[in-house]
């Protein structure tokens, strides 16, 4: 069972935190609108959607992404490397006790989920201005027991990891066993020689953020915004669902940002 833990739109968006964006004013009625036809997609892509408690003090509080780090055997909850957004993990942890046993990062490290691509065995964590040495070796020191492998990740012009590089299918070698990915990428903003064992898809130039995409199952959610990267998606045979997220995009967030999703 696929579960999708998400958080209602704060009343206080507007002042999020942004680091690569100029703020300008975000429609409060129009995003919580477009929040739940994101949540009705998830549900109609058959995630069993569970919804936080608000947290109506917190303008940042929908990006439940950032809070956690959900694999099979274990949940890392993290230590947001934004001040502001450390309250937002306690709803999260108790959540996510209900399903999986809990490890957490300790000061001084941080580390913010939406820098944590999984691929395969494989974590790739974006060493930003969010995520630290001492929060990805936390996170190494977890994870290493269950057998997967921990690798930082150099940025440059953008927020998180998976703000440059996400994971939109699956691969067959010749043997057609499965490889571990394909990868929707901005080239610009994180080097391809990063990832070992993956192929990629490169946005279009002109949408340096349409790189930030949620794979379920074989289909995509994908957003509005980037219709000439979408159609290099579908040219691949990759099937997208599209939601419109104008409004969270104004602050930083992308579709993988605004769920938490895992198997039960």
């Amino acid at each position: 069972m696929r579960i999708a833990l998400v958080r209602d739109v704060s009343p206080a968006l507007e002042n999020c935190e942004l680091s690569f964006q100029p703020r300008v004013p975000i429609d409060l009625e129009l995003a919580r609108r477009q929040h739940r036809d994101y949540v009705d997609t998830l549900a109609a892509l058959g995630c069993r959607v569970e919804t936080l408690p608000p947290l109506p003090d917190n303008p940042d509080a929908v990006f439940v992404e950032d809070t956690a780090v959900v694999l099979d055997e274990i949940a890392i909850v993290t230590r947001p490397g934004a001040e502001s957004r450390r309250a937002e993990t306690d709803s999260s942890a108790a959540a996510l006790a209900r399903y999986k046993k809990l490890a957490y990062i300790e000061a001084p490290g941080t580390l913010d989920g939406g820098d944590v691509l999984t691929v395969g065995r494989t974590l790739y964590v974006g060493l930003s201005a969010r995520s630290n040495h001492a929060g990805i070796e936390q996170l190494r020191a977890h994870l290493t027991p269950h057998g997967y492998r921990v690798e930082s990740v150099t940025l440059k012009g953008c927020l998180h990891l998976k703000t440059a590089a996400t994971q939109v299918g699956l691969l067959k070698n010749a043997a057609t066993e499965v490889a571990p990915g394909l990868l929707l990428i901005n080239p610009e903003w994180v080097d391809k020689s990063a990832f070992h064992g993956v192929d990629f898809i490169e946005v279009d130039p002109a949408e340096p953020f349409a790189a930030n995409a949620v794979l379920i199952g074989d289909e995509l959610v994908y957003p509005e915004s980037f219709p000439r990267t979408r159609a290099r998606l579908e040219q691949a045979g990759i099937k997208v669902n599209a939601v419109d997220m104008s409004e969270t995009e104004k602050a930083e967030g992308g579709v993988t940002c605004c769920s938490l999703l895992f198997q039960a």
